[in-house]
């Protein structure tokens, strides 16, 4: 089965996704039955998917995934939420909010997406806190560089940005 897909990249999702030129048959994830080295062998794998090559030797990978769980404060550039329309806390308030939220979730990826879904004061929210795949560029600096920092499945500490404070999943 794995020598008939390939990856590619969507033109109009920018994001990858495996094709089998045999039966014009496409899917976002991977198909079923392939291990991670058959992924990773697959012809456009190094050049689309995170950590299939890419990203070895200091290199950062073409693009990547996260999850985050954002707290404004009265200092960010849109300071409102679908939970505040004016949000008024200090960034001292929103930072021991967010201390709080990390001692609550303890590296487990499936607390942060429950208390992202609950507390994050992005639309992510209605996802988990789920940003989907990014490309330098996409983000702001320090989120950007705060992600490609984390390895997969790792948790930032607090990253400060013009949107507010953040901590970052990063799930591929």
């Amino acid at each position: 089965m794995s020598a008939n897909w390939e990856v590619r990249l969507s033109s109009s999702r920018g994001v990858p996704y495996f094709y089998n030129p045999e039966t014009h048959e496409s899917m976002w994830e991977a198909p079923p039955g392939l291990s991670q080295e058959q992924i990773a062998a697959l012809p456009g794998a190094r050049q689309y998917l995170p950590g299939a090559g890419g990203g070895a030797n200091g290199e950062r990978p073409a693009q990547v995934r996260a999850s985050h769980l954002l707290v404004k404060h009265s200092g960010s550039r849109r300071p409102s939420s679908w939970k505040e329309p004016v949000i008024t806390r200090s960034k001292e308030e929103a930072i021991a909010i967010l201390k709080g939220y990390a001692a609550e979730i303890n590296g487990s990826p499936d607390k942060f997406a429950e208390l992202a879904s609950k507390h994050s004061d992005c639309s992510s929210h209605s996802n988990g806190g789920d940003l989907g795949f990014f490309k330098p560029g996409q983000m702001q600096k320090p989120f950007e560089d705060a992600t490609y920092a984390l390895k997969v499945g790792e948790i930032s500490d607090i990253v400060s940005t013009d949107s507010g404070v953040h901590l970052i999943l990063r799930t591929a």
